[in-house]
């Protein structure tokens, strides 16, 4: 993390099977999973991503963007903010409010659920 502390990722299907091929695919002494051009040094994916968003035509969408989407994923599938701000490492759960967006579609299903539990048959 960029503050320096260590944190547990859940990597899940089919990630987790991409990732075990890739690493028995390795030679045994590398220490760098996503090897890049020069030797010992991580892939840079920056330019990929410069240039992916570019051919898009997406306006003013950067890379972290992508903590919003997946926080907001997390809540609408059902997240706590704790497990939000685990998974994230936030450290409050006001910064996983500042991350977490719920789309109007997600927050109109919310009501017309507890609707339908709760007030079906009422005239």
């Amino acid at each position: 993390t960029k503050n320096g502390e260590r944190r547990m990722l859940s990597l899940k299907e089919p990630v987790l099977s991409l990732l075990k091929s890739h690493i028995n695919s390795m030679l045994s002494n590398q220490k760098i999973i996503f090897m890049g051009s020069r030797f010992n040094k991580p892939i840079d994916i920056r330019s990929a991503w410069v240039s992916a968003v570019k051919r898009s035509k997406i306006q003013d969408f950067k890379f972290h963007d992508l903590r919003h989407t997946a926080a907001s994923y997390l809540a609408m599938n059902g997240a706590s903010p704790l497990d939000i701000a685990t998974i994230l490492g936030h450290k409050t759960l006001a910064m996983v409010k500042r991350y977490a967006h719920l789309s109007e579609s997600h927050i109109d299903g919310v009501v017309g659920d507890m609707n339908s539990k709760h007030f079906l048959g009422l005239d």
